[in-house]
């Protein structure tokens, strides 16, 4: 592979790889489309595979049965989730519930840029960037010298799609393809082992709200209304919806577990299969 547009993470052994992602996603797609719950032969025999290969195939990815996950995937289990993992992030680090979070598990570290740096638009900036594996799909990175300040996951919307809109939010900024030199960052952040350092480039109000959802402990989800309150502006729940699908670095910067208070569950900016995707991987992760 070529190190300029195509990173490894240093944590294979723990990752699953890019096809058994895609199996999963067609699975997703199947089983999002079906009037009601599916059985373990359905979903496989409109994948291609044998229900016992489907079966470890997707118990490898998720670390539960197909059945079990299928149950995460829903619009209950989100309201499930507000009602027994719901973090108000207001009491969250007063009742140590942060301190399960990746904020405080010893390994994130970030630093936001000045207003007036970000006004300009990432004049003067050069950022590298290189393409990895995750469990997600293909994850696109981007960072300074300071920390990582893109992650776009493309598995819905490809490759181009993805860079094309990080660049977009930095567009003076010199970008270089360097792999190598955000590996390190990338595996602590797929890995949760390591350092992994991130620089915030974003307006006042955004940096804020990212910083909330930075105190949202794994597993667990909060509201925009919530994220609104905790930053003080209460009555802007529209504006940090907004500034919530602008987050830059998704997965380190959580906003896939924000939802609606109904418990719906809201949009996500690199697409509903992955955030439906992630708020399970995390919940059965969190339940085993």
């Amino acid at each position: 592979m070529n190190d300029q547009t195509t990173g490894q993470s240093l944590g294979q052994a723990e990752l699953t790889d890019r096809y058994h992602y895609q199996v999963i996603g067609r699975a997703i797609e199947i089983i999002d489309a079906a009037p009601g719950p599916l059985t373990l032969e359905e979903i496989a025999a409109d994948i291609g595979l044998s229900p016992a290969h489907f079966q470890r195939v997707f118990s490898r990815w998720a670390g539960v049965s197909p059945k079990r996950y299928q149950q995460y995937l829903t619009l209950d289990h989100a309201r499930k989730l507000l009602q027994s993992r719901h973090s108000t992030l207001e009491t969250a680090h007063l009742t140590g519930l942060s301190g399960v979070g990746r904020l405080h598990d010893l390994f994130l570290r970030w630093e936001a840029m000045s207003p007036g740096d970000y006004a300009r638009g990432g004049a003067g900036l050069r950022i590298r960037t290189g393409w990895f594996e995750s469990p997600f799909g293909d994850l696109l990175a981007m960072g300074t010298d300071r920390g990582i300040c893109g992650l776009g996951l493309a598995a819905q919307i490809g490759r181009e799609a993805t860079e094309a809109d990080l660049r977009q939010r930095w567009p003076k900024a010199e970008f270089a393809p360097d792999a190598r030199a955000l590996a390190p960052w990338v595996d602590a952040a797929l890995t949760q082992s390591g350092e992994a350092r991130m620089h915030l480039i974003g307006g006042p109000f955004q940096i804020k709200v990212w910083e909330a959802l930075l105190n949202v402990p794994d597993g667990h989800v909060t509201t925009y209304s919530d994220i609104a309150a905790a930053i003080g502006h209460p009555s802007a729940v529209r504006a940090v919806g907004t500034a919530v699908g602008r987050n830059p670095i998704s997965w380190l910067i959580p906003c896939h577990r924000a939802l609606r208070k109904s418990g719906a569950m809201g949009g996500y900016h690199w697409g509903m299969p992955v955030k439906r995707a992630l708020l399970a991987w995390e919940s059965a992760r969190w339940e085993a």
